[in-house]
């Protein structure tokens, strides 16, 4: 046995706190950006591009661009899709598959590299349609699809945070929108709507949305008092007076003020 092997000088000062997420980006040995994910029992560490573990099966960069590709020369041997079906081992296969992207997205969620998150959670997604389209067991189709609520969250959690970091507060709380329509949808879809009023997913994304209203004025207050100092220094009176009316329509009345 070789104490080269031993992880535990990686994991010295990186102590495990339960409750808490703790990640961080490393340069690898390769040179290429790694994230460590700290676990009770040691680390995940995962690739920031491709697939999580570096790894591509069958050539391709992912199991669900493996079976999509599979199902496109299906469709043109065939001229439909009928015939084509994921057994139990390809559905326990994609669900690993869904782990791994699951610990990437929560880890650069966590890192606030949004435009990550959102991609990983689209892959999730869509693994989600191949199933629930081509399963041959309904438990995988049933077991895969309790979890889309969960991912639909991240979604709009990635993509509202991206416009945020923008100053794009409609365009964010238009995310978080949608993935309560989504969610909406998904519950009426299935006959669950009594699980609407409840559901954690939707009082997250709700609440967020109410924080996002809130704060949104106070934004908007900050960006036209600059703009009217900055007016004001320029000497131009006549821009420095239509930011400080716009101001004043603010204060009276949130939602009245154009951006400009």
């Amino acid at each position: 046995m070789s104490g080269d092997l031993d992880i535990g000088p990686i994991l010295d000062g990186w102590d495990y706190r339960p409750g808490r997420l703790s990640v961080r980006k490393i340069k690898g040995l390769d040179g290429r950006p790694k994230l460590q994910l700290r676990l009770d029992l040691g680390l995940l560490q995962m690739e920031v591009e491709g697939r999580p573990d570096g790894t591509e099966p069958f050539g391709e960069p992912s199991l669900l661009a493996y079976y999509l590709k599979k199902l496109a020369r299906h469709r043109a041997e065939h001229g439909t899709d009928e015939g084509f079906h994921l057994d139990e081992e390809e559905c326990s296969a994609l669900r690993r598959e869904m782990m791994q992207y699951y610990h990437r997205r929560i880890s650069l969620l966590q890192l606030r590299e949004y435009e990550g998150a959102a991609r990983d959670a689209e892959h999730n997604l869509r693994i989600m349609d191949l199933i629930k389209s081509y399963a041959l067991r309904e438990e995988d189709r049933r077991t895969f699809d309790a979890f889309r609520p969960f991912v639909i969250v991240h979604l709009a959690q990635a993509r509202a945070s991206l416009l945020l970091q923008r100053g794009d507060y409609e365009g964010a709380l238009e995310e978080v929108e949608d993935g309560i329509r989504r969610i909406e949808e998904f519950f009426s879809e299935r006959g669950l709507e009594d699980l609407i009023p409840e559901a954690k997913e939707l009082r997250f994304l709700r609440g967020w949305a109410d924080r996002i209203k809130k704060v949104r004025p106070k934004e908007i207050r900050e960006e036209l008092e600059r703009r009217m100092k900055e007016a004001a220094e320029r000497e131009d009176y006549e821009r420095a007076a239509k930011f400080r009316d716009m101001l004043r329509e603010l204060e009276e009345g949130p939602g009245r003020v154009r951006r400009t």
